[in-house]
């Protein structure tokens, strides 16, 4: 009896083991082939027109996937590989960036999510196309001069017949197309998100905070004592596992022109960057105005090393940062003060569409909170650049 019951449990066994789906290894294979062919393209500086920029130049892994160069402008907007070109936005990470959803409109009629800060790319694959053919950036012409470049490296050639199919290199636009995808699935790998700051390690009980960093995470979440939770929460509750800390919605802040990168750029004193307004999907339509001067919700993973801040780099210092949003609760004229000019805080770039409703949540706070909520977000630092931090 004992034996028969050991072979009905086999013959069971096997049964199940016929009907189970085949194994994922050999697309675990392809999608490891895929990023490792995006992590050497996303550092190749053969894909810029001169030879001297890739992706990692103005997103680097060293310095919070930033443009941390120091240049006429102190690193605000990044210098194009023609040595002479400066852009009008600041480089944002790309760390994380994966998080953000496709753009889209949701029901309340608000756009969500994209990739650069005005979302007019819908996801990653359609980011890492752009600066290589931009011509104030990676400086390519089009996507037959990327393509020969590319058809210049024998393992290039190899890679790409191998994972996209022998026709690849048939037409500029396939092999464009591929590159895309290759860098994307490098920005998908946790090498871009690893969860690992210090408030990961708390959440996973390997880290205490200290009692400054526990009154700036309570403040953070609070819905009572400030407004950061509304725009830079992504998940219903707080402690929440990989929080990404951004709701990847569109908000006019009221950040000032940076009239420094300004006068250096050629666009001069009065021109406006109207920011989701000109997402081609947007711009030239009837309500178009409505959203100017908004710009996606960054994520905070980082932020204590990814200076300087806003969409233009206006603010060297992330204390800053949160002064300046204070300033929208506060009556006391010190806070009326920004501490980097010691002059009063610059008009808004963009007047209208301004998120008052949701910037004069909360009351005014002092420099123990100011302090306590900084150092909160100072725990939201990868693991790898805690030493960037001093």
């Amino acid at each position: 009896m004992k034996q028969l019951f050991i072979t009905i449990v086999f013959i069971g066994m096997f049964l199940s083991a016929c009907s189970m789906p085949p194994s994922s290894e050999p697309e675990q294979t392809e999608a490891m082939q895929l990023s490792e062919l995006g992590r050497l393209l996303y550092f190749d500086v053969n894909l810029s027109k001169n030879r001297t920029q890739s992706c990692a130049t103005c997103h680097d892994p060293a310095k919070g996937f930033i443009d941390a160069r120091d240049n006429v402008t102190g690193s605000a907007v990044s210098l194009g590989d023609d040595g002479v070109s400066l852009g009008d936005r600041n480089a944002p990470t790309a760390a994380y960036a994966k998080f953000s959803p496709l753009f889209h409109r949701n029901g309340k009629g608000d756009y969500i999510g994209g990739q650069f800060l005005d979302g007019r790319e819908a996801d990653l694959k359609g980011q890492a196309g752009g600066p290589p053919l931009n011509l104030i950036e990676m400086g390519m012409f089009d996507q037959q001069d990327v393509m020969l470049r590319l058809l210049e490296n024998k393992l290039y050639v190899a890679q790409f017949k191998a994972i996209f199919g022998k026709g690849t290199f048939l037409s500029a636009d396939k092999a464009y197309s591929a590159l895309k995808q290759s860098i994307a699935a490098f920005e998908r790998t946790a090498y871009f998100s690893p969860f690992d700051s210090k408030y990961d390690r708390y959440l996973r009980g390997e880290a205490e905070l200290t009692e400054q960093e526990e009154l700036g995470k309570t403040l953070f979440f609070s819905q009572q004592f400030t407004n950061c939770n509304i725009c830079h929460q992504l998940n219903k509750f707080q402690d929440s596992e990989q929080e990404t800390f951004s709701n990847y919605a569109f908000h006019n802040i009221g950040v000032p022109s940076n009239q420094r990168v300004r006068a250096l750029n050629g666009l001069g004193e009065t021109y406006k960057d109207i920011g989701l307004a000109g997402h081609p999907n947007i711009s030239g339509s009837s309500e178009a105005g409505k959203f100017a001067g908004k710009f996606k919700v960054p994520t905070l993973r980082n932020i204590a090393v990814t200076g300087p801040y806003m969409h233009n780099g206006v603010f060297e210092d992330l204390r800053t940062v949160l002064l300046f949003y204070n300033k929208y609760n506060s009556k006391s004229q010190r806070r009326q003060i920004n501490p980097e000019t010691n002059e009063q805080w610059q008009a808004p770039e963009v007047t209208q569409n301004i998120s008052l409703k949701d910037l004069k949540i909360g009351p005014a706070l002092d420099d123990k909170r100011t302090d306590a909520l900084l150092a909160f977000l100072i725990t939201l630092t990868d693991q790898r650049y805690e030493s960037l931090l001093n």
